[in-house]
């Protein structure tokens, strides 16, 4: 997955209006498509429908009549939604589009959405899966600590990541995070944000730019202004584009990797603009490379080595070697320790050249002596 090279400036500011940018189509089972009118867009790439919905719907319906009929209105409704999922990539495929699924994460079971997911959409290897978060309250989506058991329970299932689809603000939360979040802040990303520029907005941890941005919705598009329409879909339909043509977007497809992020880029700092460039908006960020931040492992390694130093300071030196002779105290013993010497004509040299310092313990032995 190469999106590890910092984007142009161009991908930031309003790169639909570049003729040779691909776009990608997402859309729900309630809006409609004219399939025919579609295609005559050639700009369309790929397809993006939404699968599942948090949990799957109870196995067994059981309560009061009430509780019956919404059950069956649950299954029938879940039923047909997956009949038109699969009867929609049929079409996109034949018409050469790439196809993909997103999952609107619910809080609950994080490893019984991800089995929804692969149940429902039942991915083939060329088609992109996506998770959707909508924001970091844990009450109304799921939270992020299970978004990332969601995405370990994807690839155990079939061995690849989903893209990370989600607004500017959980997408800047996840990035400052990203020493916590190792697997959502490493997910190709799918940005929904409905600005024409968003160089300064745009969430610069990991990420150093976007596999999809979201840039049209009902958010900005309506019936009198848009900034693109697709023919045969409604004014307001999610549209998205990508930071390269639609022959390299194909490529990259679907995007099951994670996002390789250099350990220069790991520890770096942003080189301070002019007052003058930041205040005209259209600056880049620059990045200074600083010393690569050390390893668990390393410290481990660094706090072991200087822990021995530490408690080796509090031994008793070893003085098996030691010869044995008549005054031989502490000084005669740092003498002996300071030279190289060990002949007894040059130990006793060393010992005439050291300059004892006279004491009163020196003196009480020397008497006793």
């Amino acid at each position: 997955m190469a999106l590890s090279t910092a984007a142009k400036a161009s991908d930031f500011s309003e790169p639909w209006k570049n003729a040779d940018r691909a776009l990608v189509v997402d859309a729900y089972e309630y809006n409609s498509i004219d399939w025919a009118q579609l295609a005559t867009d050639k700009r369309i790439a790929a397809f993006i429908n939404k699968a599942s919905d948090g949990m799957p719907p109870p196995y067994f319906c059981f309560g009061s009549e009430t509780d019956v009929k919404l059950c069956k209105a649950l299954w029938k409704r879940h039923a047909v939604t997956r009949e038109l999922f699969q009867t929609r990539r049929v079409v996109a495929k034949a018409l050469g589009m790439k196809w993909g699924a997103y999952h609107l994460a619910r809080p609950g079971n994080p490893v019984e959405q991800a089995n929804n997911f692969l149940d429902f959409a039942d991915p083939a290897p060329d088609d992109l899966m996506a998770l959707d978060i909508e924001g970091i309250d844990p009450s109304q989506w799921m939270s992020l600590d299970d978004a990332e058991e969601f995405v370990r329970q994807v690839h155990r299932r079939i061995g690849r990541f989903p893209v990370l689809y989600t607004n500017g603000k959980t997408a800047q939360y996840i990035a400052d995070n990203r020493y916590k979040y190792r697997l959502l802040s490493r997910l190709p990303i799918w940005y929904a944000r409905y600005k024409p520029d968003i160089d300064v907005h745009f969430p610069m941890g990991n990420w150093r730019g976007y596999a999809l941005w979201q840039f049209s919705a009902q958010a900005n598009c309506g019936r009198l202004r848009c900034p693109y329409r697709v023919a045969g879909t409604p004014d307001d339909i999610d549209v998205n584009v990508a930071p390269t043509d639609a022959a390299t977007l194909r490529q990259q497809w679907p995007f099951g990797g994670l996002i390789d992020v250099p350990s220069d880029y790991l520890a770096s700092v942003p080189v301070p603009l002019s007052r003058d460039a930041a205040l005209a908006g259209k600056a880049t960020l620059i990045y200074a490379d600083v010393t690569t931040p050390p390893t668990f492992e390393e410290m481990v390694a660094v706090l072991g080595s200087r822990w021995s130093k530490f408690s080796d300071g509090f031994r008793m030196p070893v003085v098996k070697t030691v010869p044995r002779r008549p005054g031989f105290g502490i000084v005669q013993y740092v003498a002996w320790e300071r030279t190289g010497q060990r002949s007894p004509e040059q130990l006793d040299a060393a010992f005439a050249a050291a300059d004892p310092v006279s004491t009163a313990s020196t003196e009480i032995d020397r008497g006793r002596q």
